[in-house]
């Protein structure tokens, strides 16, 4: 790895040159011809209507691992199937699984997040961190603050470099401790948030084209993603202050002394206003834990279990992660006078919501997609004929999900959203990797694992250019290729370590989620 030198002439030429930035500007060169991934989604939708018709007068001998009978594909262009096509539009986007659930869940953090709540945790956690302490308490901050999506590139990334500096260690050093945690770590949370419900959405229709019957828990991969936070702060901690900072030691810190920022601590009333909103979210969550426990509780289901699907707490994760922000976010917000009047909080709803406007167009041409794809047959047909090719070359099952997380981890860099990535895949990784024995769970977790992984690395991230621009307020010649030569360690180290210990949790039979995993029969 080359030594990384703040000299714009120097990072110039090593943009020319170098097999990394040759690779990275092909990536940026392949990247930019894909197509948006909502118009990505109608154009493949037009490929399955054209597929189908292709296909539907072929008769397969492959059969229906559910029902027995031989495989037919649909035409979904002949007149019949059109017409039920236009008279299920609307009720095919309403009921897609994901939709509902991400933008409730978004409701309550996006309060928490406007009021100031949750930005005003994350800088106290950071302010009482001892400093020997400093560099695992920042990766863990910023692995936690993927619960309020945005905040820990707009807020984490740059306290990194702020509490780096004040501390007396090299600014991007922290900054790139924040940035493996926020997006590197991406897959890695103890505490739940939309991003698993949105991934069990998908899972679950994707699932359902083989096996209807099937649901999966929203929680599905909890317990692997909190033991995965252990991974990844443990890993990122050695890196940043054994890999990464000595490395940086020959870096000029040449910023402007007066744009330097600093570390604001909060007021008075702020503090105040947090503590009564923890207070107010502990006592909500000592009240559920509280109204579970008799076996008496309405929140069990008719066997006395929390952990089924029709247990009611299992069918109000959403609900509780919405009332577990909103609450404290209100309360916040009237303490600290964020919030004045009720219309505030409204106002904070619609801002939430009005971020979300793309990822509502994404999903509709999605679910579209998604439907189609599950009529035509093809995904039955593509799962059963992948199934039986995977069983037929007999690899050992860690080889095979290494492959999964590899291939994720490379087509990443092509395309950035998660749930877009996952939406073309999980119709094909998962009922595929069903016919082999892998549960859906299983699957989804390695998919989070690849997807994790190479989100550093990737100048195609929308959040890319703005951590080099936080940089370039400490090393004004900081460009694209120093922050990749910066990261790449990290990248590397968390796809073979994850995969390693993803491999590793699956043969111990620890548990991916809050049911059994599931075996294809």
């Amino acid at each position: 790895m080359e030594n990384v030198q703040a000299n714009p002439a120097e990072d110039g030429d090593a943009n020319k040159s170098g097999w990394i930035n040759r690779a990275l500007n092909f990536i940026e060169v392949v990247g930019n011809k894909l197509p948006d991934p909502a118009v990505l989604f109608l154009v493949l939708m037009v490929v399955i209507w054209v597929l189908s018709w292709m296909l539907s007068g072929v008769s397969f001998d492959t059969l229906h691992p559910a029902t027995g009978e031989a495989i037919q594909v649909t035409n979904l262009l002949s007149s019949g199937e059109l017409a039920r096509f236009l008279s299920s539009m609307v009720t095919t986007f309403t009921s897609f699984a994901p939709l509902g659930v991400v933008l409730v869940a978004m409701l309550g953090v996006g309060v928490a997040e406007q009021s100031g709540f949750i930005n005003a945790v994350l800088k106290k956690l950071l302010a009482v961190t001892p400093q020997m302490l400093l560099t695992p308490m920042l990766i863990l901050v910023a692995i936690v603050s993927h619960t309020a999506v945005d905040a820990g590139y707009v807020l984490v990334i740059p306290l990194g470099g702020v509490i780096f500096y004040a501390a007396g260690r090299h600014p991007l050093a922290g900054i790139a401790a924040a940035f493996a945690g926020v997006s590197g770590g991406f897959s890695a949370n103890f505490v739940p948030s939309a991003i698993d419900p949105l991934l069990q959405g998908f899972t679950q229709t994707a699932a359902q084209i083989v096996d209807p019957e099937i649901q999966v828990n929203p929680l599905n991969n909890w317990f692997f993603t909190s033991a995965s936070c252990l991974v990844v702060t443990i890993l990122g901690w050695w890196l940043t202050d054994k890999v990464i900072e000595p490395r940086l030691k020959n870096v000029a810190i040449d910023g402007d002394k007066e744009d330097m920022p600093v570390m604001q601590e909060l007021g008075a009333r702020e503090k105040k206003a947090m503590y009564l909103a923890v207070i107010v979210m502990v006592a909500g969550v000592v009240g559920l834990i509280a109204w579970m426990l008799p076996e008496t509780s309405a929140l069990r289901d008719s066997q006395g279990q929390l952990a089924s699907f029709s247990a009611p707490v299992m069918k109000s994760i959403v609900p509780l992660i919405f009332l577990l922000f909103v609450i404290p976010g209100v309360v916040f917000g009237y303490a600290a006078g964020t919030f004045r009047k009720s219309k505030d909080v409204i106002d904070a709803m619609s801002k939430t919501m009005g971020s979300m406007a793309y990822y509502i167009v994404m999903a509709f041409f999605c679910a579209l997609f998604i439907s189609e794809f599950a009529r035509s047959g093809l995904g039955t047909l593509l799962s059963v004929e992948g199934g039986s090719l995977l069983a037929a070359m007999n690899l050992p099952g860690p080889i095979t999900l290494m492959g999964i997380i590899v291939l994720v981890g490379f087509i990443n860099l092509f395309v950035g959203s998660a749930s877009a990535k996952w939406a073309l895949l999980s119709p094909i990784f998962v009922p595929m990797l069903m016919q082999i024995g892998f549960s859906p769970d299983l699957t989804q977790a390695a998919y989070r694992v690849g997807d994790s992984s190479t989100n550093i690395i990737t100048p195609l991230m929308p959040y890319f250019p703005l951590v080099v621009v936080y940089c370039q307020r400490y090393v004004k010649g900081t460009g694209i290729g120093t922050l990749v030569s910066i990261m790449l360690p990290y990248s590397v180290a968390f796809l073979i370590c994850w995969s390693i210990f993803l491999v590793i949790y699956w043969n111990l039979g620890m548990p991916l989620g809050l049911q059994a995993s599931y075996t294809y029969p």
